[in-house]
């Protein structure tokens, strides 16, 4: 059984997907299936990251909804646990006098070129405020380009498993990298169906 709980999970059996959901709801209509053929190659992809989901089916229905529940608790307990252990501290209030309130600047030494400093004081509400416009931008910018990595890292994680014997395959995820939808889509339309209404719902995150 897997140790964390995704927010949401796929199933499929072979080439069908056979359900889409929480945990607790693929995990019931998996063992439905498998109950049903034991012979089943069943996989469960976490909807995040495309990385399997392990999941213990033995015994009964009830058994293995007892499984889930206990990982869902244990999961949600430790990161209570963990939410206690980084809040910060409250320290006692100290008497505030006149003046503008503190706002948690912290006075740095920054050391830049004469053109530089040229740059920055002839932008509009001086050095301090250009630079912080273009930390926030640039931490923006990264947060965005790793988003899309780790995105286009999921889609590609799903075609590898599925798909990756399928025709198109290979220059689908050229595309996928290239960001060019409608050569994914193009490549992709000889793919099982619902390998890929998936495949393409991960990608349509990035294209």
């Amino acid at each position: 059984m897997t140790s964390e709980v995704p927010s949401g999970c796929t199933a499929f059996a072979g080439e069908r997907r056979i359900a889409s959901g929480s945990l607790m709801h693929v995990a019931m209509a998996s063992k439905t299936v498998v109950d049903h053929d034991p012979n089943t190659l069943l996989l469960v992809f976490d909807d995040s990251t495309s990385r399997l989901v392990e999941l213990d089916l033995r015994g009964s229905l009830d058994a293995v909804r007892g499984r889930v529940e206990a990982v869902i608790a244990t999961t949600a307990a430790e990161a209570n646990e963990s939410a206690k252990k980084e809040e910060p501290a409250q320290k006692p209030s100290a008497k505030r006098g006149p003046g503008r309130p503190k706002l948690g600047v912290v006075s740095k030494e920054v050391t830049l070129l004469p053109r530089h400093w040229k740059f920055l004081q002839a932008q509009t509400g001086g050095a301090s405020a250009t630079l912080r416009r273009l930390v926030e931008q640039a931490r923006k910018e990264h947060s965005e380009s790793n988003s899309i990595v780790a995105l286009q890292e999921s889609t590609y994680r799903f075609m590898v498993a599925m798909v990756g014997n399928q025709p198109g395959f290979e220059e689908a995820n050229r595309a996928l990298y290239a960001r060019d939808r409608e050569r994914f889509m193009a490549e992709s339309e000889g793919w099982p169906q619902d390998l890929r209404k998936h495949a393409r719902m991960l990608a349509e995150r990035v294209l």
